[in-house]
């Protein structure tokens, strides 16, 4: 998100203007128009517009050029730059309306948001008030369980992050580069560390995508680019017709990545220069002044109008769109965004974008106390940042509360004969299976994932990388040959910890729970998982599995219950041949070497699919009637490569423990059962709902209940 001034020469403790300043380039203020706009239709309509991310990448080179331009002036002019004017500059244009967006967007989570999401949302309100959010999403990214998590309702900070970012080095390199006598440095050493950046945004980009999409270095060469051509551009005149065609070039770049790239096209890597190198032409192609065939467009009022508001549109629509579902729970469509919904949410963004920008962002920046004193500025950043600080602890303070409440109801509401599972079970006459559950919200008390209180942490010998992966939880009080048992798998796996840990409680087991996300337990190519392809394929994936097999046989287990989403887990061996058989094959090499060695493989068989078939909050939108959230049986539970490899093992010590229905009727599956939610997040169970099918699993097992 472009945040710079427009051109100007810029007199040290001079109040900012009201009017359009000299060198006030309308078709920059277009870009700004078409990259917003971007953004916010790939927001809104992420099927439709599904490279509306690049507007972001538009901007970062709008920034790069604009922050050029002043600094190289400045220094050109004085010799130096006056780092804390700059700075508050920046403070006065950006945080006003930063901060205010991020103080009513906390305050607006507490009223309509569920409490269990308000820990994350406070957290990243503090990163993205102290500019370092898209470092926290990087860090999100690389943890195969944030695949799961909610959108927050200040993600979008994270290209503001890197921008400030740029703005504390930028003017340093500059001073440097100019620093140095022979004049050709300086433009030599910008595009040196933009080919550097550029190469790195290459390497990463291949290597893990999604962190590569938010770090600062992988987007630094684009704000390189738009300081190349503050550097040089001004010097060379362009002829009007090419020009014009260098324009045409540009938004035609720009315009066709919006449209062509998607969420699996490899950005930002190399293909990311198209929609910057557009930008960078259209901002060159303008330096000499001469009319250009757009300006009937890029300068008519309605595009010059977005153009100024962007950065508040840009703060504002984001926040809109992850509150409309809680707040207007009606207006929506099988717990999606309606059209005239997602219409409205883009009507009241530009109307909040304008207000802002009258209201909030001139005022402030204009005002003379702050305009004449930056010592007062950074007063009132600080001040600001305090506030924000305030806000987003007291959410965090009542998020505490409420989850000590929720642990308190958790158990007073579990047991009894139509509990959760139990209301599907063969004869069990239960009125309403389906009706409405005690509490839809789902906090730490439902987690699949809770550490168990009664087991030691985990052990350091069985790691996967650097990775842990291992707990031994020993309830055979001291037996001398105690039943061993495992669980093993990625966190498919996991969900299921709750009754097994149940189980091994009551028959005094020694239970190991081993999980490595996104990792399918089978001798088998691993290449990637959640839609993410791992360049090379998996192969701490790959090592970590083959040395558990031989750790879990040497354990001599009765039982070792696994499983694993399959069907998110893609393989390749290179055969050619289906998914099916290749895990099929590759899940009967591990599993034979269990059963050699004495145990009984109970497969654990997927439960029905959830986000990828209802919206992934449409129980918790439709509290009072969840049957709307009820999905067709077979669009539900499609065919499963693991499910298929368990059903047709030739083993006789391989079972597969199938409990679709206890998810479903004969014809649609429920997200409501037993007034219990059955799932937790898009794809895992609740706690509550996996303890309910204890009894079903020990059956299916032939364990004592």
């Amino acid at each position: 998100m472009n945040t710079g001034t427009a051109q100007r020469r810029a007199v040290p403790g001079e109040r900012e203007p009201r009017h359009r300043p000299s060198g006030f380039r309308p078709d920059v203020q277009a870009l700004r128009a078409v990259a917003v706009t971007a953004v916010v239709l790939n927001h809104l309509w992420p099927t439709r517009l599904t490279g509306g991310y690049v507007g972001v990448d538009v901007f970062f080179v709008i920034s790069g050029f604009l922050i050029s331009s002043h600094l190289i002036r400045e220094i050109s002019g004085t010799g130096r730059i006056r780092l804390g004017r700059f700075y508050a500059r920046r403070v006065r244009r950006l945080l006003p309306a930063a901060f205010t967006v991020l103080v009513l967007s906390t305050i607006a989570a507490y009223f309509l948001i569920p409490y269990p999401r308000w820990e994350s949302n406070a957290q990243e309100v503090v990163a993205s008030a102290t500019y370092w959010e898209n470092w926290l999403l990087a860090a999100k990214s690389v943890d195969y369980s944030q695949s799961t998590a909610a959108a927050s309702l200040t993600q979008h900070y994270w290209s503001l992050s890197v921008e400030e970012q740029f703005y504390l080095v930028w003017p340093l390199l500059l001073l440097v580069l100019f620093a140095i006598p022979v004049r050709r440095a300086r433009i030599v050493g910008i595009t040196l560390v933009g080919l550097a950046s550029l190469g790195f945004s290459v390497y990463l980009t291949h290597a893990d995508k999604s962190q590569a999409y938010f770090v600062t270095p992988v987007r630094v060469w684009e704000f390189a680019i738009g300081a190349v051509i503050a550097l040089g551009g001004a010097k060379f005149v362009w002829p009007r017709l090419a020009a014009n065609l260098a324009s045409a070039a540009g938004f035609v770049a720009i315009l066709g990545a919006a449209v062509l790239f998607d969420d699996q096209s490899p950005f930002p890597g190399a293909i990311a220069l198209i929609p910057a190198v557009g930008t960078g032409l259209v901002i060159a192609a303008g330096t000499s002044g001469q009319r250009q065939w757009h300006a009937p467009v890029s300068g008519a009022a309605p595009v010059q109008f977005l153009g100024n508001i962007s950065y508040s549109l840009y703060l504002w629509h984001w926040p809109l769109i992850v509150l409309a579902p809680f707040a207007l729970p009606g207006l929506l469509a099988a717990g999606a965004l309606t059209l005239p919904l997602r219409l409205g949410i883009l009507v009241v963004s530009v109307v909040l974008a304008a207000l802002s920008k009258r209201l909030i962002e001139d005022p402030v920046r204009n005002w003379a106390p702050l305009a004449g004193s930056t010592r007062l500025t950074f007063v009132g950043m600080v001040a600001g940042a305090v506030v924000v600080s305030v806000v987003a602890g007291g959410l965090i303070w009542t998020y505490d509360r409420h989850v000590a409440q929720a642990d308190r109801e958790a158990v007073a509401l579990a047991g009894g004969p139509c509990h959760g599972a139990a209301a599907l079970a063969p004869g069990s006459g239960c009125a309403n299976p389906f009706g409405p559950a005690a509490t839809v919200t789902m906090g730490p008390v439902n987690a699949y994932y809770t550490p168990p209180a009664d087991c030691p942490p985990q052990l350091d010998q069985y790691l996967a990388g650097t990775t842990k992966t291992t707990i031994r939880c020993d309830f055979s009080a001291g037996a001398p040959r105690p039943t061993v048992a495992w669980l093993v798998g990625d966190s498919h796996a996991q969900q299921w910890q709750g009754p097994l840990l149940t189980l091994a409680r009551r028959n005094h087991w020694v239970l190991y729970l081993s999980y490595l996300g996104g990792c399918p337990f089978a001798r088998v190519q691993a290449t990637g998982y959640d839609g993410k392809t791992i360049p090379g394929g998996d192969q701490r994936c790959v090592n970590w599995t083959a040395s558990m097999v031989k750790v879990i046989a040497g354990t001599h287990p009765q039982y070792v219950f696994t499983s694993f989403f399959a069907r998110d887990e893609p393989v390749d061996d290179g055969s050619g041949r289906s998914q099916a058989a290749q895990y099929q094959d590759g899940a009967d090499a591990v599993w034979s070497r269990w059963t050699r060695a004495g145990a009984k493989v109970l497969v654990l068989g997927d439960p029905p699919l959830n986000s990828e078939v209802r919206a992934q909050d449409c129980v918790l939108l439709n509290p009072g009637n969840p049957v709307a959230c009820a999905v067709d049986r077979a669009a539900a539970q499609p065919p499963d490569p693991l499910t298929l490899a368990a059903r047709v093992s030739r083993d006789p010590k391989v079972r597969l423990i199938d409990l679709t229905d206890y998810f479903c009727d004969p014809q649609r599956c429920y997200g409501v059962i037993g007034g219990v939610a059955v799932y937790f997040d898009t794809t895992h169970l609740n706690l509550a709902y996996s303890l309910s099918l204890e009894p079903m699993i020990a059956a299916q097992a032939g364990v004592p209940a």
